[in-house]
């Protein structure tokens, strides 16, 4: 497969949310043992959903932004601030720069919507990752569904 066979967009269906779910099922309930209460939550329904999917419309990865008060909760009470999460990858897209076309386009829907930064909480593993894409960890590292993460972010 090669990096331009596939696209990224922003979730506009229902068919397009079940994508995402069966990504974020694959990659955290099935490969990191997360449980499923845990992986969905009330933020789905009010959050921008973006998916990666390939020419035939296999899905490839999902991530979301939470914007607004639901956001504010998760970046200390900062209107300005959107909240970057849930973001997977497809085993079989890994390496592709899908991740990456995610994060952008999740930055693309926060900047749209009049935010100044994107906060994340990144399992530790994958600081490199974000870093490499100019966010910054802050404060101290902590389990979030028994996996370490750091909050890291991202000024747009």
């Amino acid at each position: 497969m090669s990096t331009r066979a596939y696209a990224v967009r922003v979730a506009e269906d229902a068919a397009d949310l079940e994508a995402c779910f069966a990504v974020r099922k694959e990659v955290f309930v099935g490969e990191q043992g997360v449980p499923e209460d845990l992986e969905y939550d009330e933020f789905d329904a009010v959050a921008v959903h973006v998916l990666a999917v390939r020419e035939d419309g296999t899905p490839l990865g999902t991530g979301r932004l939470l914007h607004g008060a639901v956001a504010a909760a998760k970046v200390d009470g900062d209107l300005s601030v959107g909240s970057l999460g849930r973001l997977a990858v497809t085993r079989e897209a890994r390496g592709l720069g899908v991740g990456v076309a995610l994060v952008r386009a999740i930055e693309d829907a926060a900047r749209a919507r009049g935010l100044a930064a994107v906060d994340l909480h990144a399992q530790t593993h994958a600081l490199g990752f974000y870093e490499r894409l100019g966010y910054e960890a802050y404060g101290p590292e902590y389990p979030e569904a028994g996996i370490p993460h750091q909050a890291m972010r991202r000024a747009l």
